[in-house]
């Protein structure tokens, strides 16, 4: 696998966490679909987008690819799969400024694995950043938990645990390894792992396209970016960066459906969006 530099996989990442932000608004035009029915179809698809992709990068090569997974490829697909079904489920038992809440604390997750298992250390800058992000969510919900969203908030945080394990293991297998036939058997495990929950398989036609959409661009490019983004980019970066999703969120709901943002959303979002360009920069800067 060719070595990617350390700006390209900043600008996949931060790419990344513009198509995972069209997560929130898709889910709220869903109509009448169960959430387990929405995650099984959306899983498929993901799995179909991302082997169309590495069919496309890879042509004749693809199957040998499948056959050299071992272990650690084993628990990238485990983990995504988790991360997936977790941050589904906290979509619909709370609402989409509380999940993003907790994914904020990815960034500390990811960071201080990346460093007891990978050594990789977490600069001034980052934990700079890090806080700053983390500042900016907390102002963007601030007065929005209730006790009825414990649930909802409890699913995130496996969620986000789920995801910072992806990310250093990706990390760990380095970036000469083409890591994307771990990622697309995610999908695949998702779709069985809540099977046993799906209540039907019937789906509307419209309810059918939001979990395509939400295979294909939101997740689909979203976990194809990060996967590249991972070769380059340290752990505790891979999560801070993505969250330009924490605060495109709202944004697209204000702009496409018309729902107005409260001041808090808009102050904070913000803050968050500052963090981010922050530490492309300066990481770019110190390169």
């Amino acid at each position: 696998m060719i070595q990617q530099s350390y700006a390209r996989g900043v600008l996949y990442v931060i790419l990344a966490g513009v198509f995972l932000s069209t997560g929130g608004l898709i889910v709220r035009h869903v109509a009448d679909a169960d959430a387990w029915t929405i995650l099984f179809y959306r899983s498929l698809t993901f799995s179909v987008t991302v082997i169309a992709f590495l069919w496309f990068q890879e042509r004749g090569k693809t199957l040998g690819l499948y056959k050299k997974m071992r272990g650690l490829d084993l628990l990238v697909t485990i983990s995504l799969a988790l991360g997936f079904t977790f941050y589904l489920l906290s979509l619909f038992n709370t609402s989409v400024a509380n999940t993003v809440l907790v994914l904020s604390t990815g960034s500390f997750i990811a960071g201080l694995l990346g460093w007891v298992v990978l050594g990789e250390k977490v600069t001034a800058v980052t934990i700079l950043a890090i806080i700053a992000a983390t500042a900016g969510v907390v102002v963007m919900v601030s007065g929005g938990v209730s006790s009825a969203d414990i649930k909802g908030i409890a699913f995130a945080f496996i969620s986000v645990l789920a995801f910072a394990v992806m990310i250093v293991t990706l990390r760990k297998l380095g970036p000469e390894r083409n890591t994307m036939s771990a990622v697309s058997l995610a999908g695949v495990m998702a779709a069985a792992m809540c099977l046993p929950f799906v209540p039907t398989l019937q789906i509307s036609a419209h309810d059918l396209l939001m979990a395509i959409c939400l295979g294909s661009v939101q997740v689909g490019l979203g976990f194809i970016l990060i996967t590249l983004g991972s070769r380059s980019v340290p752990s505790a970066q891979v999560p801070l960066l993505a969250l330009g999703e924490t605060a495109l969120s709202p944004l697209w709901v204000w702009l496409i459906i018309n729902e107005t943002p409260a001041r808090n959303t808009l102050i904070g979002g913000a803050l968050v969006l500052a963090a981010v360009l922050f530490q492309g920069f300066m990481g770019l800067r110190s390169r």
